[in-house]
């Protein structure tokens, strides 16, 4: 999907992939950043295929002509750049290949090591997150808050009403835009039904709290989240542990929460690279953002690197003790 962004991001925020500093110097040179070109999926940092070509197509013919249609399409309409964001590796390399300059970022994501129930997946963990998840999921317990998973099909207007006031608390508190409206949502639930899951927190039947989840065919994917009042680890609980119970209980391969989050890692979410390929117009811009894109990518190796010795998971060693 090609979106024209005439905009900054500072008022969006539905990239993931923050060129904020590029607008500015551009600014500062007295140059207009915006409108730039940019292949994504709304809102949703989550990556996947940005060249589509079907599987009987010859497809290195196939996205070097949807690539070369997608340049001349940033000369035709003058703006500054175009950028295709959460790339796949497939789609990262072509794009490298075709002169792009390839960006690198880390999410934190948990993969399902065929744990065959939440308690089999605690006992991967050491001893101190181990404690420490059951003391959060106690937490939300003695607060007698239950929790509820409703797919979108089966979601009641009553449901979907208070799942978009949470949804825009979220903002609200946070002097964001909720762009989303009740009726977007009604509509996926009605277009995509189980593949919408919808989170409830109830206190006394009513609910408290909600979060927004997507599923594919073998991920599930996290995306919104509200709360009426402030409790107790119940972030984590509707956020997390109930994603990671969903994806084991229904055989989901993946589960990725949303961007950035170092606090995840000790949930069992582990540092894991993503990408996105840039084109700039301005040959100075250009060459400047090239160079530093290298250097940043040798800082998230070593960040990557750094996190994952930090990985909550007992090491064989400790397994065997």
């Amino acid at each position: 999907m090609w979106r024209r962004a005439a905009v900054p991001e500072k008022q969006l925020h539905g990239e993931f992939v923050f060129d904020w500093a590029w607008a500015d110097a551009y600014q500062r040179a007295g140059l207009a950043y915006y409108p730039k070109l940019v292949s994504a999926i709304p809102y949703t940092p989550v990556t996947g295929s940005r060249i589509l070509v079907a599987p009987d197509a010859d497809h290195e013919q196939v996205a070097g002509r949807l690539v070369a249609a997608a340049l001349e399409q940033l000369e035709t309409t003058r703006a500054s750049s175009l950028h295709w964001l959460f790339t796949s590796p497939a789609d990262t390399e072509f794009l490298q290949g075709k002169g792009l300059m390839r960006r690198t970022s880390c999410h934190f994501h948990w993969h399902n090591d065929n744990y065959s129930s939440f308690d089999d997946f605690l006992s991967r963990l050491s001893s101190r997150k181990r404690k420490k998840i059951r003391r959060e999921r106690r937490h939300v317990q003695e607060a007698g808050i239950c929790m509820k998973i409703v797919h979108g099909m089966d979601a009641t207007a009553e449901q979907w009403q208070a799942m978009h006031a949470f949804y825009t608390s979220t903002f609200t508190r946070k002097s964001g835009v909720p762009t989303l409206s009740l009726a977007f949502f009604r509509e996926i639930s009605r277009t995509m039904g189980q593949q919408v899951v919808l989170v409830f927190a109830q206190l006394d039947e009513q609910p408290v709290a909600g979060a927004i989840m997507l599923r594919g065919d073998d991920a599930l994917y996290g995306r919104h989240w509200g709360c009426q009042n402030d409790y107790h680890s119940l972030h984590f609980e509707a956020c997390y542990y109930q994603g990671i119970e969903y994806a084991i209980e229904h055989g989901l391969q993946l589960f990725e929460p949303g961007a950035q989050g170092e606090h995840k890692i000790s949930r069992g979410f582990l540092p894991t690279f993503t990408w996105s390929a840039h084109q700039v117009v301005n040959e100075q811009f250009s060459a400047a953002i090239r160079r530093y894109l290298v250097q940043e990518h040798d800082m998230m190796v070593d960040y990557h690197d750094d996190l994952q010795g930090t990985s909550p998971f007992r090491h064989e060693e400790d397994a065997q003790r």
